[in-house]
């Protein structure tokens, strides 16, 4: 006869943890669930149920569970003996079929504790094999009574739950509902709204992040907000500045002086506000309406008054705010950054460079007085990073999220030094002329040439503590060898994983998975390949190569198309949809340079012929479309 005895959190049953039950199953077993483990306790063996003819009760999809075997006699939890007692009940799935349960045993004093209460009864709806919810006094949803009881019936036990029923009966049932265009659960109150979660005076760990940029003019503020808004956008976190200056521009059209600037210049102090207040509320539409995730509010905010009232704007609306300060007392820099980026700001397009440099040299001290810093005790609840002259130290305080933890580190590891970054190609393959994609081939004898070629160009620029990184794929290391230059080898920097694609040629891919073929050319950036990589999938992957990139110097990076485009997208701040189609042409090396508020480029061809490699997105993208539309932009190879 089959026993089925329910025990303490029956529904955990197992998950990853029993084993499956072996062609024979003891007389007179008993199962039992104790702390998540569904166990059978053995007397005597015969075949088991699986190779007997099926039987009603047995047929209920709730009972077949994986178990182990153990002896009755050995049925012990912490050293203490278990007692069992079964009572036969009926399966309302199996029309009521005899089954059997555990009814009303003792249990050791330690597992009745850890449940709440006492008694084996007391545990009936999570222990019996039940699936559904409990409803506040004990009911169960319509359609979904246990095992042994009919519709409606209250669980045995249910009489000697008299606080847990009080209980119930006195809190106000609230049930979840999910915001479609949030994406966020909310609970909801007779049907309505129970309030924001700022509101509610919950802070939920994924919502949106205001950053707040402070410090004084000509201190790097617009700098780090452009480098650290492309840096999110790179890695898929939606992100967008603001930036007040511009807002004080499109609204007063002709700049005249710094005394626009004087605190008490009243006119100019009601502009100011105006203009930060509008770009308060575009963050609120971007971040509530728009689905962004991260919103930089880049100004001086010099005051602690005004960085109070940004706060209160932040908690009014449920986002959390972090404040980036950016510390400069090195006047070498100051004067570097005035020269760098102000002198060729709109506000001093008719000024010549002396005069500029007057004009916004006096436009700081209208700020200084004012200025209060973050300062440790008085600012210690705020959560902020505070970067002294330019990343010579930092200061961390309160870091309160994942993201807040990525801008950290971001921010920790970028610079100003000027320097460049060569990015280039392996040379060509043996299987580029052929049309293949992936691989692990060598160079061809073009490829070998094209070797030779990038070694004289980089002597020629003569660049000082140049290092070179390469992918640990054949072509990129028979590349550098050339070069005669100690080289670095990165994992990370391999060829996007085509999977099943692997050294395919497009036209094969076409004829063998034209699904899959059709499904890359609609969303390239996020389609995978069957047992591969997508685009997306890359870009997590080079996040470390980036992070070393804005550390290091000048570096000759020797690496793959799909790899080149992703780094590329970073530098140049390109948006996810045009990552995937921009050209990296075999033989081309390209030059970066950082500079103010992005990155200059020079594409460099080392008259080296090769096969293209660039497919451009056809414009039939559906799945029933033919092979000729499917193929159209498939370059030439042999």
């Amino acid at each position: 006869m089959y026993y089925s005895v329910s025990g303490f959190l029956n529904q955990r049953l197992l998950t990853g943890r029993g084993t499956l039950l072996s062609p024979t199953i003891p007389v007179g077993s008993i199962v039992i669930s104790l702390c998540g483990l569904t166990v059978l306790a053995a007397e005597s063996a015969v075949p088991s149920r699986a190779h007997q003819p099926p039987r009603v009760a047995e047929d209920c999809p709730r009972w077949k569970e994986p178990r182990i075997h153990v002896p009755l006699s050995r049925l012990r939890c912490e050293g203490r003996p278990v007692k069992t007692r079964v009572s036969r009940v009926a399966c309302p799935q199996a029309g009521g079929a005899a089954g059997w349960r555990r009814d009303g045993a003792a249990r050791p004093a330690h597992l009745a504790r850890a449940a709440g209460g006492s008694g084996g009864s007391r545990l009936w709806g999570a222990a019996a094999g039940l699936r559904g919810r409990r409803l506040r006094g004990g009911q169960l949803p319509a359609g979904r009574a246990g095992p042994g009881r009919a519709e409606g019936a209250a669980p045995p036990g249910a009489g000697r739950r008299p606080r847990m029923a009080a209980a119930a009966a006195a809190s106000p049932s609230r049930e979840l509902t999910q915001n479609p265009l949030q994406k966020t659960w909310e609970p909801y109150d007779n049907g309505l709204p129970a309030g924001h979660s700022a509101q509610r005076g919950v802070c939920m760990t994924n919502c949106p992040t205001l950053i707040v940029m402070v410090g004084l003019p000509a201190r790097g503020k617009t700098y780090i907000s452009k480098k650290l808004t492309r840096y999110l956008n790179w890695i898929g976190v939606p992100t967008k500045e603001f930036n007040v200056g511009q807002y004080r521009r499109d609204l007063v059209k002709k700049y005249k002086s710094f005394e626009f600037f004087l605190p008490d210049n009243e006119e100019g102090l009601k502009i100011r506000k105006q203009c930060a207040l509008a770009a308060l509320n575009d963050v609120r539409q971007y971040l509530s309406e728009e689905n962004g995730h991260v919103a930089v509010f880049d100004a001086t905010n010099t005051t602690r008054e005004r960085r109070e009232t940004i706060y209160k704007f932040g908690e009014e609306n449920g986002y959390k705010t972090f404040f980036v300060e950016s510390v400069c007392v090195d006047p070498e820099v100051i004067a570097a950054n005035i020269v760098q980026v102000k002198l060729g700001s709109p506000d001093y397009v008719d000024c010549s460079n002396d005069e500029a440099t007057e004009d916004f040299m006096k436009r700081i001290e209208c700020y200084k007085n004012s200025y209060e810093t973050l300062d440790e005790t008085l600012d210690k609840d705020l959560s902020y990073i505070k970067i002294m002259d330019v990343g010579r130290s930092y200061l961390v305080n309160r870091v309160m999220d994942h993201i807040q933890s990525r801008i950290v580190y971001y921010l920790m590891n970028i610079h100003v030094t000027p320097r460049s970054i060569y990015l280039c190609r392996h040379g060509e393959s043996e299987l580029n002329l052929k049309g293949r994609i992936g691989g692990d081939p060598g160079l061809s004898v073009r490829g070998k040439e094209f070797a030779k070629s990038l070694a004289q160009f980089i002597n020629e620029q003569n660049i000082k503590d140049l290092k070179v990184w390469t992918s640990q794929m054949k072509r990129t290391i028979q590349t550098a060898e050339a070069l005669g230059v100690p080289y670095e080898q990165w994992k990370v920097l391999n060829e996007i994983d085509a999977g099943v694609c692997e050294e395919m040629t497009y036209e094969e891919i076409q004829e063998n998975y034209p699904l899959e073929f059709a499904l890359r050319d609609q969303d390239k950036y996020r389609y995978r390949y069957p047992k591969g990589e997508s685009y997306e999938d890359l870009v997590q992957r080079l996040e470390p190569v980036i992070m070393e990139l804005e550390r290091q110097e000048n570096v000759l990076v020797i690496c793959h198309q799909a790899v080149m485009r992703c780094l590329l997208a970073y530098f140049l701040d390109k948006p996810a949809e045009q990552l995937p189609y921009l050209k990296c042409p075999l033989h081309t090396v390209l030059k970066l340079t950082p500079v103010a508020y992005g990155c200059k480029v020079e594409s460099i061809f080392l008259n080296v012929e090769a096969v293209n490699t660039h497919r451009d997105k056809p414009e039939n993208v559906g799945v029933d479309r033919s092979r000729e539309e499917a193929l159209r932009t498939v370059p030439n190879h042999l």
